[in-house]
């Protein structure tokens, strides 16, 4: 069952239990996410202070904007955050290395020449920069990491990291703009989907370590392919990737199962990862044959080739010349002449590796045009 909240965002009823926030990455790391959606996050009911955007558990965030208000304290600054979604408060305590400090003093070359390196004064530069950093006024642009808290019925963040911004192009916040819905719809949007656990066990403990074991089974064969830049593999290529992680659990477990069961075990792995994989566009199948071959979204040069092809080709039509292709026309164009088999997923993964290296742009979030 899901309900609406304010921003039109639907979020399930039912939390995922605590001890398994650890398996979503997002839970660990300091999430970039609109002012809005910070001040309509829902709290944990299981443990105050983690906060849900829909499924996602997390209680760190990262945010920049400009200052709309501000009050100092003896220990701390209050600055209003506005990143044209919403405003929210921003606590942001004084390092106690700069209390009981005077105005800081001109640093002057003892010696009187214009020439050398003295290593004094250099540090006073330094410390005086990273002052002046933490002091801004109303219309600076702030960039805040810390952790969310509700105070007095309001949303606030309470900063372990903070400091003015020098933008005088806005290459930052174009940056920051062009990055976000990106980060929206590859990750914050994406539920985070707990595996079934295929390798047996208790139904508590079991299921916990199988999906401990599966995060790691994926971080281990997407380092294997891009260290190695695989473009194309079978899943016997890749098996001995897992044994390690197989007989690792195994002895931190205590079992009566056979020695014999290891190979059932390390098969039903690999299938589960490679499945998480597909899913998510990094890998696919060109070609559905007995032989069972995936190739690797972000190293198949052919591929790239084809996409790019299609982009130069269709916008010298008059209907895509302006704003370029749509996602849905490449990927029909793809599976005429690449792969029947070529989904969105595999597409957008090829679009954004694609769009890193330059070699097309966005026009808007869903049309491309090749450079």
């Amino acid at each position: 069952m899901a309900v609406n909240v304010p921003g039109g965002a639907d979020v399930d009823a039912e939390e995922p239990p605590s001890m398994l926030w650890g398996l979503d990455p997002v839970f660990s790391a300091y999430c970039r996410l609109y002012i809005t959606d910070i001040l309509q996050m829902r709290e944990s009911r299981q443990v105050p202070g983690v906060y849900f955007y829909k499924n996602h558990p997390l209680f760190q965030v990262d945010v920049l904007g400009t200052v709309v208000y501000k009050r100092e304290r003896d220990d701390f600054y209050c600055y209003g955050v506005d990143d044209s979604t919403g405003v929210i408060n921003c606590l942001c305590w004084k390092d106690e290395k700069w209390k009981d400090q005077g105005e800081p003093t001109k640093c002057r070359n003892p010696s009187g020449s214009s020439r050398g390196f003295n290593i004094e004064d250099e540090l006073k530069r330094l410390k005086e920069a990273e002052r002046e950093s933490t002091k801004l006024e109303i219309g600076d642009l702030l960039r805040v990491r810390g952790t969310v808290k509700t105070s007095r019925d309001a949303r606030e963040i309470k900063a372990t990291c903070f400091y003015k911004v020098s933008d005088p192009v806005m290459a930052v916040q174009i940056s920051h703009m062009l990055e976000m819905p990106q980060l929206y719809r590859k990750c914050y949007d994406e539920p985070f989907q707990m595996p079934s656990d295929d390798l047996g066990g208790t139904e508590a403990g079991g299921s916990s370590s199988f999906h401990y074991l599966l995060s790691r089974s994926i971080l281990t064969l997407k380092e294997f392919l891009s260290e190695k830049e695989v473009a194309k593999f079978r899943p016997y290529d890749v098996e001995f990737l897992l044994h390690p992680l197989i007989q690792s659990s195994s002895a931190e477990q205590e079992s009566d199962q056979p020695s014999t069961s290891l190979a059932t075990q390390i098969r039903k792995l690999l299938k589960e990862t490679l499945s998480v994989l597909q899913d998510e566009g990094q890998i696919f199948r060109k070609i559905r044959t007995q032989d069972e071959v995936y190739n690797v979204t972000e190293q198949d040069k052919d591929l790239h080739t084809a996409i790019k092809d299609i982009l130069r080709e269709d916008t010298k039509r008059e209907k895509y010349a302006e704003k370029g292709c749509h996602v849905l026309h490449i990927l029909s164009s793809l599976r005429q002449r690449y792969s029947q088999n070529m989904s969105r997923e595999v597409l957008e993964v090829a679009l954004t590796f694609l769009e890193c290296k330059s070699d097309i742009i966005s026009t808007t979030e869903a049309h491309y045009i090749a450079l």
